[in-house]
């Protein structure tokens, strides 16, 4: 990391703490509903595979298939995320196999 970097990263922060943060905030809109089951299916997984690829209980993956439950927001999130980018699966999978080597 470069020092310029550093001394930049060193003024937001002062920044932030007099409460002026405002010239990098960003406003993430989560998304209000997520259709689980369209996700996964469209990965090609079992709620099982699914459930355990994402750190999901399986219960859970089926309540939020059946409607009985609904994601909450950081889960919307992440959804939202797996449902854009489904190559983050596979840096999910490489990062667990590394760690598995280790």
């Amino acid at each position: 990391m470069s020092a310029s970097k550093i001394i930049d990263g060193l003024q937001e922060a002062l920044d932030v703490s007099r409460g002026d943060a405002t010239a990098r905030m960003r406003v993430v809109r989560v998304p209000e509903n997520v259709d689980v089951k369209a996700i996964r299916q469209g990965l090609g997984m079992s709620q099982q595979g699914f459930a355990f690829a994402f750190g999901f209980s399986l219960a859970t993956v089926r309540n939020w298939e059946q409607g009985r439950r609904v994601p909450e927001k950081p889960a919307r999130m992440l959804l939202k995320i797996i449902e854009e980018y489904p190559q983050a699966l596979e840096v999910l999978e490489r990062d667990t196999e590394s760690v598995a080597e280790a």
